[in-house]
């Protein structure tokens, strides 16, 4: 199977993966509650325009506008009709600029089609069977390769069964697949899963690349991102974290993340093993741009927890909230570390 993503991993020995779609979008005009894959039919300039900023920052890989494009998420916005015109046209728009960058930069970049979870639950808990899942998946995963993209992109997931029915639906395109989970403060994703079980899952399905995405912030992400690394084998993992940790400020979600910070993050990231680095919520160029330079200029270092705790913060995934005192003291489990 031609799989450029790995072919780029082993010349360049690790890939930058681009920053937030929503977010940056949002900047541009989008409306809270209104999807973004409608701006590929809607406002592709939009669309072509954020890709480009990300590649010019210097994005090996640039995922395409389709995180919701299941039949599932459209539903929602009534456009389950056009969930084949929107992955078609969400693909077309990233190999655009992706093929432009390279006509003009000489520079090979990645297209991922991204997969995003359908928003149900599984039954018992909810009405999503296995079956019903697996041909959304397919419906989806068919279009965005018709589109022309080189990967596919699994992403954001909290459940085994989801990573189950999108990969195998992924496998019938015959393109490499990524798969990440989404974890939370315990560790676990929403439906209880552990980083090191959901890597060892996937990687028995026939993922390519596993890791995680999306979460609390950048000490959690390479929280669980190490852990992935004991279960993952020979897979390149990803690391795809948040900008900093969101907040609520005046009406509107903010992101702490500066470009510095996320430069550490990009940098301890690669130390601690991870080969495919990006952002995910609040992750703009300008991020992105600091975390290619600092990836650049600075050579692979032996990975120190301490060193990285001084720079991105104790990762809430170890600390458990003690509220019976007015300070709300924080206890670590086990072992207690000072920062």
């Amino acid at each position: 199977m031609h799989n450029p993503l790995s072919n780029l991993i082993n010349t360049k020995g690790w890939c930058v993966a681009d920053g937030a779609t929503g977010t940056n979008l949002f900047n541009r005009g989008l409306e809270t509650g209104y999807p973004p894959e409608l701006w590929s039919v809607e406002r592709p300039d939009d669309v072509i325009w954020l890709h480009n900023e990300f590649l010019q920052a210097g994005s090996d890989l640039i995922l395409t506008n389709s995180f919701g494009g299941t039949g599932f998420r459209l539903k929602l916005h009534n456009a389950q009709d056009q969930m084949r015109e929107l992955n078609i046209a969400a693909a077309k728009l990233a190999r655009k600029a992706v093929d432009a960058h390279f006509s003009a930069n000489g520079k090979k970049a990645i297209v991922a089609g991204s997969i995003g979870p359908t928003g149900e639950l599984f039954e018992p808990l909810g009405h999503l069977t296995y079956s019903s899942a697996f041909a959304g998946f397919s419906e989806q995963a068919d279009a965005l390769a018709e589109g022309g993209v080189d990967v596919l992109w699994i992403e954001t997931m909290s459940s085994n069964e989801e990573v189950a029915a999108a990969i195998e639906a992924a496998k019938a395109t015959g393109l490499p697949i990524c798969a990440t989970m989404t974890f939370d403060t315990a560790s676990r994703s929403m439906m209880g899963v552990l980083p090191a079980e959901f890597a060892e899952f996937a990687r028995g399905l026939g993922a390519d690349f596993v890791g995680a995405n999306c979460g609390i912030g950048p000490a959690e992400l390479l929280h669980s991102v190490r852990s992935i690394l004991t279960a993952s084998g020979s897979l390149p993992v990803v690391a795809k974290g948040n900008c900093g940790i969101p907040a609520y400020v005046e009406g509107a979600i903010h992101y702490h993340g500066t470009p510095e910070l996320m430069a550490e993050y990009a940098l301890f990231a690669r130390d601690a093993g991870a080969k495919i680095i990006g952002g995910c919520c609040g992750t703009s160029p300008a991020h992105v741009a600091a975390m290619v330079a600092a990836l650049d200029k600075t050579p692979p270092r032996d990975f120190e927890e301490a060193a990285m705790v001084a720079a991105l913060g104790e990762a809430w995934a170890d600390v458990e909230i003690d509220n019976s005192g007015a300070d709300d003291r924080r206890k670590r489990r086990g072992r207690r570390r000072h920062t």
